[in-house]
């Protein structure tokens, strides 16, 4: 399945669509979502608050705010990316902007568990070969660009072909569609009613 368009769900082969950078070492996940957005009782409207400080800080020139960037899919970042706190707000608040990859030098370990969550592929390449790749996306940011989680690709037929590295655990759940729960317990829906029909403290139990 090639993701392009909704949210994320089942097996993830490919990624496919515009990209754009956000350079720089450790932005950490106070960064991605500032705390006082913690408070929200739904995750709904964090994508318009992604990177609130630093966008208001620079004032529309921000890589979020380039209206050249607005529809694209794939973040190419740098080092430790989502470091700091544990909080599952940060990728959510990328993925709702419309974030669906991310490709970098390295990734905060819970970070990157909570984008496997959510079926976003958090790949990774060498810091040179990162620097690279930035460089090639930011000379057109009009290009499609597509990450291969089969074959650990990231290309584009004009710009080059990039050889990347997903954590092989989190490949298989992705490749698969293991990591995504809910679709799991629709397909399996009928076994999922044959057991709650078995179970006495669901089915006709009477504790007197």
């Amino acid at each position: 399945m090639t993701q392009s368009g909704a949210f994320p769900q089942g097996m993830i082969t490919q990624v496919h669509g515009r990209a754009f950078t956000l350079r720089g070492d450790d932005i950490d996940t106070d960064r991605i979502i500032p705390a006082r957005y913690l408070k929200c009782v739904s995750f709904e409207a964090l994508g318009d608050q992604v990177f609130a400080d630093d966008r208001q800080e620079l004032a529309g020139a921000h890589p979020f705010d380039q209206p050249e960037h607005v529809g694209a899919r794939i973040l190419v970042v740098n080092g430790n990316f989502g470091c700091g706190s544990s909080r599952e707000h940060a990728p959510q608040a990328l993925m709702r902007w419309g974030i669906r990859a991310v490709i970098g030098v390295s990734f905060a370990e819970i970070f990157h568990g909570n984008c496997l969550a959510l079926g976003i592929p958090c790949a990774t390449a060498s810091a040179d070969e990162v620097v690279r790749l930035q460089a090639a996306v930011e000379a057109d940011p009009t290009l499609e660009w597509s990450l291969d989680l089969e074959h650990d690709r990231c290309q584009n037929e004009r710009a080059g072909d990039w050889e990347v590295r997903l954590d092989p655990g989190a490949r298989e759940m992705l490749l698969s569609g293991r990591w995504d729960a809910t679709s799991q317990l629709v397909a399996r829906e009928a076994e999922l009613n044959a057991t709650l029909q078995r179970l006495p403290y669901l089915n006709g139990f009477h504790p007197f």
